[in-house]
């Protein structure tokens, strides 16, 4: 636009010249009154030289005139480059507009729909509403139902893990330390990232657990099969700590454990200890415990170490230690799988419980339990599920882990849609660049021309004064 006004200052000056002397030929934009460079609603491209449309007749009878007149064709056509190149670059700069446009709204529409996809609730309404209670929620059917058990434990759940529904609660998402049934979330965690044949090598750290459990040497490589048995038949403190570093370091497990936590949408676990032992601040709910165990169900890798009876463990070269799985709801429980017992002076007893009967499975977690009564209480509302499983109305619902899938594609979105956008931008700049060249070049060009005409009407003038 800067080129284009200068242009029309140029023109003037030459009017009288110009007027007779530019001759527009066929198809173009050159006006024959006053000379105009372009016409406004008109296409940039075929402007002046850009077609070739500028003829120039130079009349020979005056020297003077014919310098005149070429400075001012040529300046005229100068000028009208500049602002082909001016308008050129504007365009490209548009362009370039258009195209982050482009790429900014296609992500701004996905952010919204992931965004939208879950709507977000508090953390005690994860699995519904009802389950924000404190107290017993459930749904008899009718007077006549049976009724829960009474149970000594400040929190539970059980739940059909198939269709997860919650048959029942307690408290359901109270926080209460987890102790040893934290250990089945490091055993989820760390078992699809761990070769079962490889080696891991006992740190002082996980060798001076107390207590140890197994005793673990600092030093002495393990296999992650040894110690994964080690981690659920006997709830061993050292081998869930020698897991979580063969992470690369304690830190990085741990950051693991709740990253998983996260995953699953088990947000009221706070892990810090990778075998449940009292750390502050460390928490989990009987709702959250439910969604860990509902995942471990669905690996074989856990279950088939969690079924064990009985194992040995290589301490030493020539020292074997006998594993005795300490859950013994799978000894004397009609249909039981498996589970995690867990005790602190803290905690108080806590219970992972799974059981199958007749194609149904259920889950039962419990929390701050009398000691020695988490085992008969589980199995009293195990009873009581498979009893009502099909009779009763769901009070809330296990929610299933996020996508990982569709959030690592997401990111991937986000990432090349940053890509696009930066590449437009430097292309955006670059045209923005051109343009402020192209304008520079043509008011340069005009000032030039200005000049020279102004110096060329003055000799003019001065050779048509008479002398004397």
């Amino acid at each position: 636009m800067r080129a284009r006004a200068v242009a029309r200052l140029v023109a003037p000056l030459a009017a009288e010249d110009l007027r007779r002397q530019l001759v527009p030929s066929a198809g173009s934009n050159v006006g024959c009154k006053r000379a105009k460079l372009c016409c406004p609603s008109a296409p940039v491209a075929p402007i002046g030289l850009a077609s070739g449309a500028i003829a120039v007749r130079v009349a020979l009878t005056s020297s003077t005139r014919k310098n005149g007149l070429v400075v001012a064709a040529v300046v005229t056509a100068s000028a009208t480059l500049g602002t082909v190149v001016a308008a050129t670059g504007t365009a490209s700069a548009l362009a370039a507009a258009k195209v982050t446009a482009a790429h900014l709204r296609p992500a701004a529409q996905e952010a919204a729909r992931v965004a939208n996809h879950r709507l977000p609730v508090p953390k005690d309404e994860v699995g519904g509403p009802l389950l924000a209670r404190h107290s017993i929620v459930v749904n008899y059917p009718g007077h006549g139902a049976p009724r829960l058990p009474d149970v000594p434990a400040s929190a539970y759940v059980i739940a059909d893990a198939s269709n997860g529904a919650v048959l029942a609660a307690k408290d359901a998402h109270g926080l209460f330390p987890p102790a040893s049934t934290l250990k089945v979330l490091t055993a989820i965690t760390m078992l699809p990232r761990l070769r079962p044949n490889a080696d891991v090598v006992a740190t002082k750290r996980a060798a001076s657990v107390e207590p140890n459990i197994v005793g673990l040497i600092s030093g002495h490589p393990y296999q992650v099969a040894d110690l994964f048995r080690a981690l659920l038949l006997i709830s061993a403190n050292d081998a869930a700590v020698a897991l979580v570093q063969a992470s690369g370091s304690f830190t990085k497990g741990m950051s693991l454990l709740n990253a998983e936590a996260h995953h699953l949408q088990a947000y009221d676990v706070v892990a810090k200890q990778p075998n449940g032992l009292p750390a502050p601040g460390q928490v989990v709910s009987a709702y959250d415990l439910a969604l860990i165990a509902r995942q471990a169900l669905s690996m074989p890798a856990f279950m088939g170490y969690d079924s064990m009876r009985t194992a040995w463990f290589p301490v030493k070269r020539h020292e074997h230690v006998l594993l005795v799985n300490q859950n013994y709801l799978l000894t004397r429980y009609p249909g039981g799988l498996g589970g995690k017992i867990g005790w602190t002076s803290d905690a108080g007893a806590t219970y992972i419980g799974l059981a199958r009967r007749h194609g149904v499975t259920l889950i039962v977690t419990i929390l701050h339990a009398t000691p020695l009564t988490e085992i008969t209480s589980a199995e009293r509302l195990l009873d009581w599920g498979f009893k009502m499983s099909s009779a009763v109305r769901p009070v809330g619902v296990l929610v299933p882990p996020l996508p990982v899938a569709r959030a690592v594609a997401t990111r991937k979105h986000h990432a090349r849609s940053a890509i696009g956008n930066s590449l437009s931008g430097s292309k955006a700049t670059r045209s923005g660049r051109s343009a402020a060249i192209g304008a520079a070049v043509a008011a340069g060009l005009c000032a030039c021309a200005i000049g020279g005409l102004a110096w060329l009407r003055r000799r003019v003038l001065l050779r048509r004064r008479p002398s004397g």
